[in-house]
């Protein structure tokens, strides 16, 4: 796929590319003081854009609900020979007790036998996180195990 990138002077830079069922483009303005614009196209005019305007906890939020997805699958793929290993995402939530703590904190492969395999921050997926690794509320968790350790792992990360 083709992302074009546009420098907007005085602005920033916009990256935008088309989809291909809608006629439409669809991308981001990236403003030089850090703000971000989520922008979707007309549909057959590219030129004319309706433009949301996005915090950066916002921006982050929609980078993992657009990335979180794409690694279990991908994940869920790779496990697919491997009977019983199952993936889920786990958003992390403001009321967590781990909101602020270490992966080590939770104890989580000794209490439930599930894996925290990766965490997706901001749209970044940060593999294989240490103990000493800390979470922060919109984290997404990506984690491996049985249906049985990763219902313990849901209960674990809301509950403490």
């Amino acid at each position: 796929m083709q992302i074009d990138v546009t420098p907007l002077p005085g602005v920033g830079v916009r990256k935008d590319f088309a989809v291909r069922k809608s006629g439409r483009r669809i991308g981001v303005v990236e403003h030089r003081d850090g703000a971000i614009d989520l922008i979707v196209g007309k549909p057959g005019n590219p030129d004319v854009t309706e433009q949301i305007a996005l915090s950066a906890a916002e921006a982050a939020a929609l980078a993992s609900l657009l990335g979180a997805p794409r690694v279990v699958a991908q994940l869920e793929a790779e496990h697919r020979e491997f009977d019983g290993v199952r993936t889920r995402q786990f958003p992390l939530a403001a009321h967590s007790p781990y909101d602020g703590r270490t992966l080590g904190d939770t104890r989580m492969r000794t209490r439930t036998k599930a894996s925290i395999v990766a965490v997706m921050r901001a749209g970044a997926v940060l593999a294989s996180p240490g103990p000493e690794f800390a979470f922060v509320a919109g984290d997404v968790l990506i984690v491996v195990g049985s249906a049985d350790s990763l219902t313990a792992a849901a209960l674990i990360l809301h509950d403490g």
